[in-house]
């Protein structure tokens, strides 16, 4: 019997939180705004209201996983203080929670981010784990 490729532990990889605003575009041209309350190199966990999360989420239920909700996601990631750049990531609901009477959280995991997007998220998380153990 040929065993099973293992899938990758997405929680190795280090979480921050932040709050930073997000712009969510649906395939059907959509588009949401939402606030960020972690982020990982591998994804981002969003807060959003029930009204964004219904509209994001067809009946409030996690994707199938061979069924994704597809977005592309859309946030600023400050590499240089005076000069953010935006990372465009075309990214996979995998999770919704729902964390009190009007919020809740989904979980987006990255497919692909354009460009150098990977390199400044790394350098971003350093630079926020770094300053979170320095206190």
């Amino acid at each position: 019997m040929k065993p099973l490729d293992a899938k990758p532990n997405l929680r190795n990889q280090q979480r921050v939180d932040v709050s930073s605003a997000i712009s969510l575009k649906k395939a059907d041209g959509c588009e949401f705004q939402c606030e960020i309350a972690n982020i990982s190199r591998t994804g981002v966990m969003i807060q959003c209201d029930a009204q964004t999360a219904k509209a994001l989420i067809p009946n409030m239920l996690p994707p199938a996983p061979k069924n994704p909700i597809q977005l592309t996601a859309r946030f600023p990631v400050p590499v240089l203080p005076a000069q953010p750049v935006t990372i465009v990531a075309e990214s996979n609901i995998v999770h919704i929670r729902r964390i009190a009477r009007d919020q809740f959280h989904i979980g987006l995991q990255f497919n692909s981010i354009e460009g150098n997007g990977f390199v400044y998220i790394d350098q971003y998380i350093g630079k926020l784990f770094d300053a979170s153990r320095q206190n």
